[in-house]
């Protein structure tokens, strides 16, 4: 089935509660960043909690006496927070995973290891706590099959089955048709200028990634695409703002910003219980009836809920939530 237009349901009447679920820092910057900015853009409440701490990545070389890597990517996360307008950043607490078959795989804290019904209790106490309407994670194999992204999906839908509140449920993904095609455009435009690449010149979302499957999802199980080509700038700035994690970051950073539109410029989810047919559109202002929709947090005077806490680590009892 090709491509279908959203719905033109009528707005929501008053503002949505959205919960993104990321595995490490960074990971918000370049899947969800155009639609936390959007959201927030919008006056909707957005908050951001990270599975792990992202202990594993690259080491910066400026650290300062008695920094630590995860200190650094705690505050490159918070600064991307910032850029982005997201109201509350948070943490489950795990440490990060590594990929498919590093040593750290085995560590008990590590995030793939964590006992399911205690990491998603954490993140559902948030849910409840915030009364959040619509909880972003990953779709089933993490885009590419990365250990912690993948216990993100198992994670977010457990805590939705939790919530004293079911919130709509949605999975960030990459559309893998989309993908194929941008490479396929690069290839011929370096043939027109008789340029000749090397077969792993390009990137193949078709080959096998961590897990062994092919990148993202195929265009057909994609429900929505959203546009977020006005918040761009807002996206590589919270890119920039993970500076620390030079392979990934630095690459996006060297891109030209027709090729960084082209990259980035969509985003894509799943709504698992929607029909099939890929929406042109925003979630947010989808059908009020559609699966899992529920009425947004307000206060008691119908106002949006302001948040005065500060944000910690969730497996801590002893820090505000």
């Amino acid at each position: 089935m090709g491509a279908v237009t959203a719905p033109a349901g009528p707005h929501r009447p008053t503002r949505q509660t959205v919960l993104f679920l990321h595995a490490h820092p960074d990971d918000e910057a370049s899947s969800t960043a155009g639609s936390i900015a959007r959201a927030a853009a919008e006056g909707h409440r957005v908050i951001v909690i990270y599975g792990t701490n992202g202990d594993h990545g690259e080491v910066p070389a400026d650290l300062a006496p008695g920094e630590t890597v995860l200190d650094r990517r705690r505050s490159e996360a918070e600064h991307s927070a910032q850029i982005l307008g997201t109201t509350r950043v948070g943490w489950l607490g795990y440490a990060d995973s590594g990929m498919n078959g590093w040593a750290e795989n085995a560590a008990p804290g590590a995030f793939r290891n964590a006992d399911l019904d205690e990491a998603a209790g954490r993140l559902a106490t948030v849910l409840d706590d915030e009364r959040v309407d619509v909880l972003v994670c990953y779709d089933s194999h993490g885009g590419y099959g990365h250990p912690d992204h993948v216990q993100v999906h198992r994670v977010g839908h457990r805590a939705a089955e939790l919530a004293a509140q079911r919130p709509r449920l949605l999975e960030v993904t990459m559309n893998r048709d989309a993908m194929r095609r941008l490479r396929d455009s690069e290839m011929a435009a370096a043939r027109a200028q008789g340029i000749v690449l090397a077969d792993d010149a390009t990137f193949d979302p078709d080959a096998p990634m961590d897990d062994g499957n092919p990148m993202g999802t195929p265009e057909a199980e994609i429900t929505w695409q959203v546009d977020v080509r006005d918040y761009l700038d807002l996206k590589r700035a919270a890119m920039r703002a993970h500076a620390s994690q030079v392979s990934d970051i630095g690459y996006f950073m060297s891109l030209s910003p027709a090729v960084f539109a082209a990259s980035f410029g969509d985003e894509y989810f799943i709504e698992p219980g929607l029909g099939p047919g890929l929406r042109h559109g925003w979630f947010l202002d989808g059908d009020p009836d559609a699966p899992g929709a529920t009425e947004p947090a307000t206060d008691e005077d119908g106002s949006m809920r302001t948040d005065t806490r500060e944000s910690g680590d969730l497996s801590d009892p002893g820090v505000s939530r």
